[in-house]
């Protein structure tokens, strides 16, 4: 059940407000909003101008009153005498109120003629001066007028008091205030506002009934959607390609467009008129007259062929239904249906070429694709032949002749024995005549319908031509391949008997349109191929070819270049002084010959700067601040060139700065085992231990070069013997399908097998994470660390005493000979003099020796002092300055290096050339080691 409130009213409200709205937006409810518009506003226009016309009537009711009164009193008998008394106040005074109250006035005032008061309906006003203009009273003339200002706003009348001989000896004002006035309009608003209500409620029940009427009529649709009803009417009238008749209930006619008259052939007055007197074929007559639903059912007209259909209508208002019946000719149709196919096919063939040809930067593939494309759907057999500088990547030469001679690249057919010669042979064009000449000559396509009637062609080969044909081959059509308006190579499209219709003109364009979008991916890929080999060259020849041979660790490497194009990606391993070595890997942004000659930059500078020996993190500083340096010139540069040449402008486009660039640099020691590395913005290596387990470090971050603004923090670590260090950069690891996470993840499992060498690690790593085209270079590093056998170390404290310099020099001589060095022993005992010497007298405590017996011997002396020694050639009269020159020029290689507390100068003496340095005759070594420096 549901009551008054319930389910049922809440339907019936929501309808009401859906009609409302639907009115609103209906014409209906637009016209009713305008009337009811109107009606308000005329209504509100009348009822200001009653209340304006009844404020003016009292306004002007009270200035006659006021004007009455004062002729009154002025004019009273013994007015001029009591003015005239001793006291006019006391003897006017009451006749004055007794006047106000009788005439209902608000005040009534007595003056002299100036304007003093001797009565006035307020006590305290007597004997002050009125305000206001009296001066046409004074001069005899009566006035009145709506006064504003003190004491109160009011309408009021003055008029002069006269004696016997009309002299004006006093004043009578009087007035009702403004705010008494108002009052007498607002008695009469409640009426007003009552006829207004009236009005108001009687105009919009007349808009309501207008409206209604009108929504009636128009069915509640608004102006827009008659005014498009209206359009529609006339498009299907006029301008609709279709056929279109209704029919009423009663079979007549009710509308035939212009089209239904063209095709059905109907009378000027055929409306109005029954189905049966239209004149139409007996079959689409009855079919009306059926009412039955058709679709698509070809009935005759004439000698037309039409498509009708028919679909009953909707009752309105109590009439029955009828039917709309629309018509198309077939006939024309079926003309065009061919050629539209024909032209929908090619249209979807040159899409499918767009998305299959060129899909790779090769050149052969593009051209096999050109042929896979076209076949079967437009020939039976494509060729593509190719210039050999354009196979190579290189540009055609413009030399006469070039174009003769022509490698085929390509070839697609619809059965597999085919008479034409096979990929990878050479073709000649020499036949002036022959379709592929005449093509090349004119630079267009070139049509042979009629290959038997082609003269040239067969004169070209007549034993292979005659062979063709006996096959089946019957038209051809030779297209040019050209791009940037030079040749690039000739595609030839052949019918054979599997499709007998022969090529047409219309087939000539297509097959032009097609060979031009396939010469430009020929091109593209033709310039790519010349660019990534320059780059891949460039950069081969910048990377190391070889790495060095080190005590230190045992390394492997791989680098593979991008299919899109080379990038920047590096790595090095650099030998240092102490048997030391350093790893480096980096990666420079972007591709191509910029990034390939950036990296060459940058190996540089990292190279030049491990001359100096810093710590990774000094290094990556003075790295970072050069790379800033570079690209700030560069950029001025660039600024300063605009003016350049077209072609230098675009190099100078093309070409972008260093930051941006990542670079991670360890050095590690075989001595102490320590490995202190640094990076910038580069991932941090792994670290396989010896039983397998892989750790990923976690360096201190540090921006990439360029970036500048914060220092780089170097991190150390104790290797143990036998573990490795994997440097690598982030393109192994991601790529489309695969991100930097999941990458680590397979990269640990790949290293997690010990027994491996670094070699075949490197191999297993490329196996298991080598993507089919990657998109980005890949560098990879393994460095297996080992450590200096301990009975290769030998180290000495040595006091500040220059007595000690022989000590040290005879105990390094038992050194050397136990490790079987004694043809060293003279140039160790002559290096050490003038090392230890130097750390005497310039140095500070504490002072140590030690030597290496490495590939080569090291003798390193290190002190507390950071002063540095620089060779210098000591002239003839100089007692001293050679020591550092004797050191020079025995040592194959001496420094210096500076630890957190000092310096060490290190020098290198190889065993090989320790034979050829010994001395035929015997030097004085404590008398040279006091030789000064």
């Amino acid at each position: 059940m549901t009551g008054r409130s319930g389910r049922h009213g809440d339907t019936r409200s929501a309808g009401l407000l859906a009609r409302i709205s639907l009115a609103r937006d209906s014409l209906a409810g637009q016209v009713f909003s305008l009337q009811a518009l109107i009606v308000l506003l005329l209504i509100t226009a009348a009822a200001l101008a009653l209340v304006f016309q009844a404020r003016h009537d009292s306004e002007k009711d009270a200035r006659n009153r006021s004007l009455a009164a004062a002729e009154a009193f002025a004019h009273a008998p013994g007015l001029p005498a009591a003015l005239a008394s001793a006291d006019p106040t006391a003897e006017l005074q009451p006749l004055a109120d007794g006047a106000r109250k009788a005439s209902g006035l608000d005040f009534i005032a007595v003056m002299t003629p100036d304007g003093i008061r001797y009565t006035d309906a307020r006590t305290d006003l007597i004997g002050k001066r009125a305000t206001g203009d009296l001066a046409r009273a004074a001069a005899g003339h009566p006035f009145t007028e709506v006064f504003r200002g003190a004491p109160s706003d009011a309408v009021r009348a003055v008029v002069p008091v006269r004696d016997a001989r009309g002299k004006v000896v006093g004043l009578v004002s009087t007035g009702i205030e403004v705010t008494n006035v108002g009052q007498t309009v607002q008695g009469q608003l409640p009426l007003l506002i009552a006829a207004a209500v009236a009005a108001l409620l009687l105009g919009t029940a007349g808009a309501a009934l207008v409206s209604g009427r009108l929504r009636r009529q128009t069915r509640g649709l608004g102006a827009g959607e008659l005014a498009r009803m209206n359009e529609h009417h006339e498009a299907v009238l006029h301008a609709v390609r279709e056929g279109v008749l209704i029919v009423g209930g009663d079979h007549r006619l009710l509308l035939a467009n212009d089209e239904a008259r063209r095709l059905l052939d109907l009378p000027p007055d055929a409306e109005q008129r029954h189905v049966g007197e239209l004149g139409l074929d007996p079959g689409t007559a009855e079919l009306l007259l059926s009412g039955r639903v058709a679709t698509d059912e070809v009935h005759l007209a004439g000698d037309r062929l039409l498509a009708v259909n028919v679909r009953p209508t909707e009752p309105f208002a109590g009439r029955p239904s009828g039917s709309v019946m629309t018509l198309r000719d077939t006939t024309e149709l079926a003309a065009l249906s061919g050629r539209a196919e024909v032209a929908r096919e090619r249209l979807q063939l040159l899409y499918d070429a767009g998305v299959r040809i060129g899909t790779t930067l090769d050149v052969a593939r593009t051209a096999e694709e050109l042929s896979d494309v076209a076949v079967p759907r437009f020939a039976d057999f494509v060729t593509v032949e190719l210039l050999e500088p354009v196979l190579r990547g290189e540009e055609p030469s413009p030399v006469a002749g070039m174009h003769t001679r022509m490698r085929r690249a390509a070839m697609t057919g619809v059965r597999a024995d085919q008479p034409l010669q096979p990929v990878g042979d050479t073709i000649v064009f020499a036949v002036p005549d022959a379709p592929m000449a005449e093509a090349l000559d004119a630079g267009r396509a070139v049509l042979a319908a009629d290959l038997n009637a082609a003269r040239g062609w067969r004169a070209a080969d007549s034993d292979g031509t005659r062979v063709a044909l006996e096959y089946g081959f019957h038209s051809l059509i030779s297209v040019p391949l050209q791009a940037r308006g030079v040749v690039l190579g000739m595609a030839n499209f052949w019918r054979a008997a599997d499709t007998p219709e022969a090529f047409d003109e219309e087939d000539l364009s297509f097959a032009e349109e097609l060979a031009a979008r396939a010469a430009v991916s020929i091109d593209n890929a033709r310039r790519y191929t010349r660019e990534h080999a320059t780059a891949v060259t460039l950069q081969r020849s910048l990377l190391p070819r070889v790495l060095p041979d080190v005590s230190a660790v045992e390394t492997a490497f791989r680098y593979l270049p991008a299919k899109a194009g080379v990038g920047g990606d590096w790595f090095d391993v650099i030998p240092l002084p102490g048997a030391r070595v350093a790893l480096v890997v980096g990666d420079v942004v972007g591709h191509g010959v910029h990034a390939a000659a950036t990296m060459g930059r940058l190996r540089t500078a990292v190279h030049n700067f491990s001359t100096l020996d810093m710590p990774p993190d000094e290094l990556l500083g003075h790295l970072d601040e050069l790379i800033d340096r570079i690209d700030q010139m560069e950029g001025g540069a660039a600024a300063e060139g605009t003016d350049a040449d077209e072609e230098l402008g675009q190099v100078a486009e093309e070409a972008t700065g260093i930051t941006g660039a990542t670079c991670l640099y360890a050095v590690y020691d075989p001595v102490s085992g320590q490995c202190v590395m640094a990076s910038a913005g580069h991932p941090g290596p792994a670290l396989v231990h010896p039983d397998g387990r892989v750790e990923f470090l976690q360096l201190p971050t540090g921006l990439p070069l360029g970036v500048g603004g914060m220092p780089f923090e170097a991190a150390r670590l104790a290797l143990p013997e036998g573990s490795r260090l994997v440097l690598f950069t982030d393109g192994l690891l991601e790529d489309r399908d695969r991100d930097f996470d999941a990458g680590l993840e397979l990269l640990g499992r790949t290293l997690a097998r010990p027994e491996r060498s670094p070699e075949q690690a490197c191999a297993d790593v490329l196996a298991a994470m080598l993507f089919p085209a990657p998109s980005d270079d890949i560098a990879l590093l393994i460095a297996e660390t080992r450590r200096l056998d301990p009975h290769l170390i030998a180290e000495w404290e040595v006091p500040d005493d220059p007595s000690a310099v022989s000590r040290v020099r005879r105990t390094a001589a038992a050194q050397l000979e136990a490790w079987g060095l004694e043809d060293l022993s003279f140039t160790a005992e002559l290096v050490l003099s003038e090392l230890i010497t130097n750390a005497i007298r310039y140095g500070g405590e504490p002072i140590r020796v030690r030597l290496l017996n490495d590939r080569n011997l090291i003798c390193e002396v290190s002190d507390a002092s950071s002063t540095s020694p620089h060779l210098r050639y000591a002239a003839t009269t100089d007692e001293g300055g050679r020591g550092l020159f004797l050191v020079a020029q025995y040592a194959e290689r001496w420094g210096t290096r500076y630890t957190e507390r000092g310096k060490v100068i290190w020098a290198e003496l190889s065993p090989a050339s320790g034979a050829e340095q010994a001395q035929p005759f015997e030097l004085d070594l404590d008398a040279l080691g006091d030789a000064d420096w």
